[in-house]
């Protein structure tokens, strides 16, 4: 299950959970032990959907995700909300949401120890240009911008709304950095000095193999929290306990070898 989508596979987990969950209650109501209620099935339906998703190894933020889905749906049916609500809710978590069935990639936003540590991997006194995989709502290239006069700051994003909004951010606050709507496997690398990417595990064996392809000698490659399974980095800068919360960065080329 773990080279499906993370998509497909609370699908399946949900599925999943709802037949246990089911059977479970069957077997109950068929001993006399007690009668099902909705909102009971709701809840282990829920709880079983979280252990599923801890035992297939999904990112601990799914979980209460999971726990959490069958739960709000049955009370937002109960509330009888119009219809166009759900509507706008579907769209603008699309917009949002745009390929991350395709990519594995969701909506992951650094912080500002992670913006601070990239601070001292960029070169202070020379020109260079800088990229955004995945540049969410454009807050590293805002921070980074005021840092780096001489830096030239890109976005490629390929989601609709944070694209925008990051857009809309640079032109009201007269920002430098630019933000392409773009896939960032249909971009060239090596027109970067340096690449930053907080994807997604999934996401990082295709990465690493288009850097090693396009990115120059001399350029370096920047990971926030994902490691590239079996390349070992050149540096390691911890911002906080755990992997979650390190920069791990490669110094290209990489050994023919690697």
């Amino acid at each position: 299950m773990s080279r499906l989508p993370v998509s497909l596979q609370s699908l399946l987990i949900q599925c999943a959970a709802t037949l246990l969950a089911a059977l479970l209650f069957w077997l109950a109501a068929s001993s006399g032990a007690f009668q099902t209620a909705t909102w009971q099935f709701a809840l282990a339906q829920g709880g079983l959907a979280a252990v599923l998703s801890r035992a297939a190894g999904q990112p601990v933020w799914w979980q209460p995700l999971h726990a959490l889905f069958v739960p709000a749906a049955l009370l937002a049916g109960q509330a009888a909300l119009p219809a166009w609500i759900y509507l706008a809710a579907f769209i603008l978590l699309l917009l949002f949401y745009w390929s991350s069935f395709r990519t594995r990639v969701p909506l992951y936003l650094s912080d500002m120890k992670a913006w601070q540590a990239l601070e001292t991997l960029l070169p202070a006194s020379r020109p260079f240009r800088f990229i955004d995989l995945g540049s969410g709502l454009g807050d590293v290239l805002f921070h980074l911008e005021r840092k780096f006069p001489d830096g030239q700051f890109v976005g490629a994003e390929i989601a609709p709304a944070p694209w925008l909004i990051s857009r809309l951010r640079a032109a009201v606050g007269r920002r430098r950095a630019t933000f392409l709507r773009r896939d960032y496997a249909r971009l060239d690398l090596g027109a970067y000095d340096v690449v930053f990417a907080f994807l997604s595990p999934a996401a990082m064996p295709a990465l690493w193999r288009q850097a090693q392809q396009q990115m120059r000698a001399g350029s370096t490659f920047i990971s926030l929290s994902f490691e590239v399974a079996g390349r070992q980095p050149d540096q390691r800068i911890s911002l906080a306990d755990g992997k979650r919360h390190t920069l791990y960065v490669w110094h290209m080329p990489m050994p023919k070898n690697s």
